[in-house]
């Protein structure tokens, strides 16, 4: 996986398993799985990709909209839900020769500022990894949503 092909992959349909801390700055709060399912699209010769996904159990759904800045050779993923139909403030990177995709933004959460990191791994034909990770200024990164794709 290169920049090059950026989010092709996510295109079409799939089931999503996820693990979400209770409180997303608090390692020991607990963690709830549900399910998911998600529909993408590609635009722009792969260089953009929209997706819903639906959360049925939580009465909940979110949009991401990825899009390629060819003059900085970064992605930036912009994800809004439908609780609040505000669109949240985007994450920034770049895919790794690995395969690997790594996007970081500010935002907040709870009243507090934190950092956010949205990490991409495991990708294939099949199966993807999804994490996210909040940490508060100078702290140690907690790893507070994992979503795990598969084809359905």
């Amino acid at each position: 996986m290169t920049t090059d092909q950026g989010f092709a992959f996510l295109d079409g349909r799939w089931t999503v398993h996820n693990r979400r801390l209770a409180d997303f700055l608090d390692p020991g709060s607990g963690w709830e799985e549900f399910e998911g399912h998600t529909t993408g699209r590609l635009f722009w010769g792969d260089r953009a990709h929209v997706d819903e996904i639906v959360f049925p159990s939580k009465g909940f759904s979110g949009l991401t909209l990825r899009l390629y800045e060819p003059e900085t050779g970064e992605w930036t993923l912009n994800w809004s839900n439908s609780r609040t139909g505000r669109l949240d403030p985007p994450v920034r990177g770049r895919w790794a020769e690995d395969g690997t995709g790594e996007f970081h933004g500010e935002d907040g959460y709870a009243g507090k500022h934190v950092r956010v990191r949205f990490r991409w791994s495991g990708i294939s034909a099949d199966t993807a990894r999804w994490e996210q990770a909040f940490a508060l200024d100078g702290g140690e990164w907690v790893t507070n949503w994992v979503m795990e794709f598969s084809r359905p």
